[in-house]
């Protein structure tokens, strides 16, 4: 971290995730885990998925998986 609070991510791995100047990022923080960094858009998806996933009334499929 720099002096101005600033994360330097090290070009092999903007390079490697595609992200660039002007990029938004979202980090993600856990004591045990550590820090993620995640592009928006990516994390939108993912709790969309999950939420549709959770709103979903079960499938004849997966009341015999819990039953």
């Amino acid at each position: 971290m720099g002096e101005k609070g600033q994360i330097v991510i090290p070009k092999g791995a903007r390079d490697l995730l595609g992200i660039g100047p002007g990029d938004t990022l979202l980090l993600l923080a856990d004591i045990d885990r550590g820090i993620a960094v995640v592009r928006p858009e990516l994390f939108e998806g993912f709790l969309e998925q999950a939420l549709n996933a959770t709103l979903q009334p079960p499938t004849a499929d997966t009341a015999e998986e819990t039953s």
